[in-house]
Order: structure tokens, then sequence, then C-alpha cells
């Protein structure tokens, strides 16, 4: 299952974003350091479901399907907020930086209205720059890559370089801790300019170039500017869109209100939805507050942002597709006769034996051809899957 790390300093809306994501309540307050262990939770990204293509029922196992949308299911981790500092071990310190060893994509939950300042205490909107934050958690995060990096690097540059192995086997050993793959480093030594240089030769400049380029392709950032509701966030999001790659306006109280209203039966709400509608007689006071959702998130972004934000994470930073595995091309169903009941995250790119050893490494070993349900062609290992593609194996392996 995919892991996103939520990050950000102190104070700026985490712990609503987590519990907007995953409906778990978890403590939410307005002071700094009020998450203390990481919360681990299950989020879904959200697709339309290759149902309403095929004009069948579906029936999911390994994810939820509502309305014409399937949700498929990712960890979610939301870990203390960080303060300047923090990879030295102030505040909570790396504690919290090694909780996001093992995440694939972050999210950044960043005031966008400037209303904390660095160490998280409130302050008037509009008071901070919400990049200063940017810059300040990736610089920490950044520190954090070097510091396991640099740890016994000369000894090691020096065995790696008189010895026959294998440089990107090395590294990689050495960054094993930090969910980093074969393909990471590989790009990042070329990204780096540092594929032909010998180890011993990269000095502190040549590391931090590696180690902050390693950072940003295992582990692409997100940004969900949070406060999206209050007025001075509008400039402040527009200035972010346009010097970096993920943003998204997020108001995590507003999802939250809806979810919950939702599930109390008050309003119909599918998350990520840019409208609600409400169900019956409210009081004045709940129905001011929805009317101020829809007025000043909904009509002005299209919709909360939150469900946004994980789907970018997965689909935008880490560029996923979705792909629904069968074992009857006909009736789409698996060998029990459910129809459509399980959806892969794969890597776009990937192959249909890539997908048969995710499935089970016997069917990827055994792989023989695919078929590709929708137009009942047949396909081989070289295929590039797509997006919402029904697949059959054909294995060696008795069942698929």
């Amino acid at each position: 299952m995919i892991t996103i790390g939520l990050i950000g300093k102190t104070n700026v809306g985490k712990s609503t974003f987590f519990s907007a994501a995953t409906m778990l309540e978890v403590e939410i307050a307005n002071r700094p350091f009020v998450t203390i262990e990481p919360n681990v939770g299950v989020a879904y990204v959200r697709k339309k479901c290759v149902h309403t293509e095929l004009g069948v029922k579906c029936q999911p196992k390994n994810s939820i399907c509502i309305g014409d949308y399937r949700f498929i299911p990712v960890k979610l981790v939301d870990v203390a907020g960080l303060i300047p500092g923090a990879h030295e071990g102030r505040g909570l310190g790396n504690k919290f930086l090694d909780d996001l060893r093992k995440a694939d994509v972050l999210i950044h939950v960043v005031d966008a209205s400037g209303s904390t300042n660095e160490e998280g205490v409130m302050v008037s909107p509009g008071s901070r720059d919400p990049e200063e934050d940017i810059k300040f958690v990736e610089s920490e995060i950044d520190e954090w890559f070097f510091s396991v990096i640099k740890k016994d690097w000369d000894k090691f540059a020096r065995t790696t370089d008189l010895s026959s192995k294998d440089v990107v086997e090395s590294l990689l050993s050495k960054v094993s801790g930090l969910s980093v793959n074969r393909k990471h480093v590989v790009m990042a030594l070329k990204a780096s300019g540092l594929e032909n240089v010998k180890l011993i030769q990269w000095g502190d400049e040549g590391l931090r170039q590696f180690s902050s380029t390693l950072r940003r392709i295992s582990k692409p950032i997100v940004i969900a500017a949070n406060k999206a509701d209050i007025p001075v966030s509008r400039h402040n999001i527009s200035k972010l869109k346009e010097k970096y790659p993920h943003v998204v306006p997020v108001s995590a109280e507003s999802e939250l209100a809806l979810r919950r209203a939702a599930k109390a039966g008050i309003i119909e709400y599918i998350p990520g939805d840019g409208h609600f509608k409400i169900i019956g007689n409210l009081e004045e006071k709940r129905m001011k507050a929805l009317n101020y959702i829809k007025t000043n998130v909904l009509d002005v972004y299209g919709s909360t942002g939150v469900q946004q934000a994980i789907n970018e994470a997965v689909f935008g930073a880490l560029n996923m597709i979705h792909v629904y595995p069968v074992e009857d091309e006909r009736k789409y169903t698996n060998k029990d006769g459910d129809v459509l009941p399980d959806v892969f995250l794969v890597e776009k790119g990937s192959t249909p034996r890539d997908l048969a050893f995710l499935i089970h490494t016997d069917l990827g070993k055994g792989f023989l051809y695919a078929i590709e349900a929708k137009k009942r062609v047949r396909v081989g290992e070289d295929y590039e899957l797509r997006d919402g593609d029904v697949i059959k194996i054909v294995s060696t392996l008795a069942k698929a």
C-alpha cells in the first residue's frame, strides 16, 4: 500500500486534514506539539470507477465504490509539526523525521493565510509568507537526508571506490532505511551530474546536491495550501502555484465538517465533490456553516481540496495509474464471480508482467501474456498499461 506522509510545521491544520481524510478522531487543538505520536490511518484516492464505462454493477473487495467513484486505500501518516532546527533535535526533533522514512510521497500542509509564525504560534492573517514555511520544512527534510548519507561517508566512499562493487547498489544499501529504490538512486546520480564522479571526490557540495536531489525524487512533495477560505489566502495560493508544481487549495475544516455532516445523515456528500445536498430541515447555525463552506470554499475552488491533495500525491507526484485485474475478461469477474473486485495502483509505464508480480510472485514468474478486457485483445509483456485498464493475466500458474 502506498504511504503518504503528512508534514508541516505546528498548528497549520495537519490533524484536521488527517481527520478529514480518514474520519478517525485525533486530538485537534490550537497549540503546538498537540501531535506527539504519529497518527496512522487509511485515506483513499478517488477515480471514476470503470463500471460506469462497462455498464456493469461492481462488487469491490479491496476498495470502496460510492456512486460512480472507486475509492482506493492508501496509508496516511501524520507526524508532529516541525519547527526550525528539527534535524538538530529542536522541538521533538529527529523522531518525527524518522517517522517519515517509509513514506513514498509527502503532503506538506501549509497555512496559506500566513496566520502562524515559524514556531507555530497564532498571529494575524497575512503576517507570514507561507513560502517561508515551505522553504524551511523542505530544508529540514533535506538536512535529514544529508545527515543520513553523510554518516561515515569518507570510509564508505573509499571502500566503494577501491572495490569492484556497483556504485548504485552500494549507495542503495546506504540509504536502505529511507525507502529509496534503485531507480531513485540512478535518477539522482544523473540529475546531480555525479554518475561518473568517484564518491571520494564528491565533497560536501556534491553530497548535498545528491542528497537533496534524491529526496526530491524519492519523496516528492504536494503542497496542501490550507485555510484557503481566509481571503488573504487566495493571493498567496496564486503565488505558490507560480513557483511549485503540486499546489492544492485546501480547507481541511470544511472537509471535516462535510464528512461529519454526511456521516450524521444531514447532507449527501461524496468526498472530493464540489457540491452537497441538504437532507431535511437544519437549524440556523448549521445552515449558516454549510452556506459558508459553499460560498467561501466550494464556489471558489470547486472542492475543499483534501481529496484532491491525496489524489495529486498519488496520481500527480507519484505518477500512478489504477488497473483492474480479472480472471474472466468477458464478465470482468474473479474466480468467485465478483465483478471488478480489485483495483491496483501501479506506476505509469508499468506492464502486465509488472501487474502480475504485484498480484503474486509466481504469477509474474509464469507470465505468458495478458488480455485487455475492454477490447478483448491479447497483449504482451511490453504493453504499457493505461489508466483504468481491465486486465486478465494468463500464466503457467494454475490460477490467476
